[in-house]
């Protein structure tokens, strides 16, 4: 593990730079930990898939001494400490057509039927392992390799909230209209953010997600 300055408000814990449940597992719970202890000047503290963000106030911290309380909270951290145990949550999704626009040229890249793109993305368990992007952006994992297809080279200007997209290895769902690059194959009717709900975004870190197919995709 190293924790490294990032500008004058913010440090980095890093721990392996990995694609991996039991790293991103410690990072949540590091995080967690963090959280519980608080500590003067602390203004947030954000997961991600290998590291943890750590915001301050400079004004208001002792760099050294909030250094040394990260250090003490890593050592001997229990992977799972804080992690209750979930059941999936099932995201529907229609998928191709107008909803998929991508659907054919990631059966293209698989060297496969779209058919096969839908169940071999729905036939999987997912781990959020991070949050980001846009508010409520779940980046989860893993896809199957065979339809793991590059993101676009140009994104497109705007990708309508509810979109379901790869990535690479990485699947996702756009909360929002937003500009993207992700290999969109489907839609969701899931509000994925709602800053009226008293927990706004409807998938946190280390949550599983299963994608459900619906009737009414074009694929």
């Amino acid at each position: 593990m190293k924790i490294r300055e990032c500008g004058d408000s913010m440090l980095l814990v890093e721990f392996e730079p990995v694609i991996d449940p039991v790293v991103n597992e410690r990072a949540i719970a590091l995080a967690s930990r963090l959280r519980q202890r608080g500590g003067r000047g602390i203004r947030d503290v954000v997961p991600g898939y290998c590291t943890v963000a750590v915001h301050f106030d400079p004004l208001q911290t002792d760099l050294g001494a909030l250094e040394r309380a990260i250090a003490d909270d890593a050592s001997g951290l229990d992977a799972t400490e804080g992690v209750t145990p979930r059941a999936p949550i099932e995201i529907p999704v229609a998928y191709g057509g107008e909803y998929g626009p991508d659907l054919e040229a990631v059966a293209a890249f698989a060297g496969c039927s779209t058919a096969d793109v839908i169940a071999w993305h729905a036939a999987r368990t997912y781990r959020v392992y991070m949050l980001g992007f846009v508010p409520g952006f779940a980046y989860m994992g893993r896809v199957d390799s065979r339809i793991a297809a590059p993101r676009h080279r140009v994104p497109r200007e705007r990708v309508p909230a509810g979109s379901v997209g790869i990535a690479g290895e990485q699947t996702g769902v756009y909360p929002v209209a937003s500009p993207g690059g992700w290999q969109v194959i489907g839609r969701t009717p899931a509000a994925m953010f709602d800053a009226n709900r008293p927990q706004p975004s409807l998938l946190a870190a280390g949550d599983l997600v299963r994608f459900v197919p619906q009737p009414g995709g074009a694929a």
